[in-house]
């Protein structure tokens, strides 16, 4: 059973159990959680971007990130932190169901790598004073009840110079139809009841509170999806999905 703590603005425990439910699933490329294995590469392909960028990296370097400390908020069971290792990091994963930490660890030992994976609240880890290179925080936003505060938590983890990256889902109309209606109830990618609109965040929400944690928004680019090829790619649209990636001033 997943471990339960007491409601706060930045944790929904009924959230944490939704996941939790499903941690025996999390490396199945066709069961529920294909849709992250799907938007896998489109996300990656943008955490490399900014992480080289930021820290001035050789962009076709095999293992750009060496030397970098990265926190993955929220890691499920490691579809992020396991490629985000192989590229050289060093990587923390922390979420708070120890289903999906044991299944991430399992996962890990299996492929040989070091990954220190924790069942910790955010703010477990904030008390313990540790910062980071990079923290990522990737379809988190959407699914805690104070966006605001559980992103000022978060920002105390990003050390003088870093780096966040977050990916969300926008809250407009399109985002409803697409996001909800076609992804729960018409094509069931996601089990029903997975999103809740009013829990969306605007670029522009999400740019005011990196702002009020102390970080600069550098970069906002979209998901999209392509469905006659089946796969999802960086765009200009941030109607639906995007990401954004917002720095601590050295």
């Amino acid at each position: 059973m997943a471990a339960v703590h007491p409601g706060t603005a930045t944790l929904d425990d009924a959230e944490v159990e939704r996941f939790a439910a499903l941690a025996a699933e999390w490396w199945d490329p066709n069961g529920k959680f294909r849709p992250l294995h799907k938007l896998g590469p489109a996300r990656l392909a943008f955490i490399r971007q900014e992480i080289v960028r930021h820290f001035e990296r050789t962009p076709g370097g095999f293992r750009p990130f060496e030397g970098l400390a990265v926190l993955d908020i929220g890691c499920g069971g490691g579809l992020v932190s396991e490629p985000v290792a192989r590229l050289g990091a060093t990587v923390t994963g922390i979420d708070p169901a120890l289903e999906n930490i044991e299944a991430a660890r399992r996962h890990a030992t299996s492929q040989d790598l070091s990954i220190d994976y924790r069942a910790s609240l955010v703010e477990d880890l904030v008390a313990e004073g540790p910062t980071f290179d990079c923290v990522l925080c990737l379809e988190v936003v959407e699914h805690v009840p104070d966006v605001a505060a559980f992103l000022a938590t978060c920002a105390k983890l990003v050390r003088p110079g870093g780096l966040m990256i977050l990916s969300t889902i926008n809250r407009t109309l399109k985002a409803y139809a697409l996001a909800i209606v076609g992804a729960e109830y018409i094509l069931r990618w996601l089990p029903v009841g997975t999103h809740q609109w009013e829990r969306f965040v605007t670029p522009d929400e999400l740019a005011r509170h990196a702002d009020a944690a102390g970080l600069v928004t550098s970069t906002r680019e979209g998901l999209v999806y392509n469905p006659l090829t089946d796969a999802w790619s960086l765009s200009a649209d941030l109607d639906v999905n995007y990401m954004a990636s917002a720095s601590r001033p050295a």
